[in-house]
């Protein structure tokens, strides 16, 4: 039995009309979504990141070599406006992770690359991100990790179907 149980309980004594069940499962996913997030902080914090910046880090080294996208390629995988989007790769330049460049398909804006730093960062950080991720689904067998991720892609496409300008796809927690 967990807290959440006991405040099922408490509202089916209270309320016995009302069905809670609801109430059960965003609770459970809205908590540990808290106890993931706080994990996933710790492991960027070890490498002087939080998860914006390792989320910027991350997109343009997945995107493979050169590991250059643009400001707008880099928004709209996180989905931030690009005032956001400036203050990141600010940050992330001032700290000799990323280098801007001219982009020459468009004199108006610039491109975005890993430098050799940001790329042996972002690279150490990814292997302590999916060392975390393990250990944090670990209390789970194989088959309920398979299980519960298809469910839960079920659950997150019924949000994206009816709201896909609200869609995410690198997010700390799960890059």
């Amino acid at each position: 039995m967990d807290r959440i149980d006991k405040i099922l309980a408490q509202w089916h004594r209270e309320r016995p009309d009302l069905d809670v069940a609801p109430m059960g499962l965003i609770g459970r996913i809205g908590n540990l979504a808290h106890h993931l997030s706080r994990e996933m902080g710790k492991t960027f914090a070890q490498f002087d990141l939080n998860g914006p910046a390792f989320d910027v880090l991350a997109t343009l080294r997945r995107s493979g070599a050169p590991y250059t996208l643009s400001p707008n390629d880099l928004m709209a995988t996180m989905m931030v406006t690009s005032g956001t989007m400036t203050n990141r790769i600010d940050q992330l330049e001032k700290t000799g992770l990323v280098t801007r460049s001219p982009n020459p398909d468009d004199g108006r804006s610039f491109l975005v690359s890993l430098t050799d730093k940001g790329f042996a960062l972002i690279d150490a950080a990814v292997t302590a991100h999916v060392k975390t991720q393990a250990r944090l689904v670990s209390s789970l067998t194989e088959e309920e990790k398979t299980a519960l991720d298809a469910l839960l892609g079920k659950y997150l496409a019924g949000f994206e179907m009816f709201a896909p300008e609200e869609k995410t796809t690198a997010v700390a927690s799960n890059e």
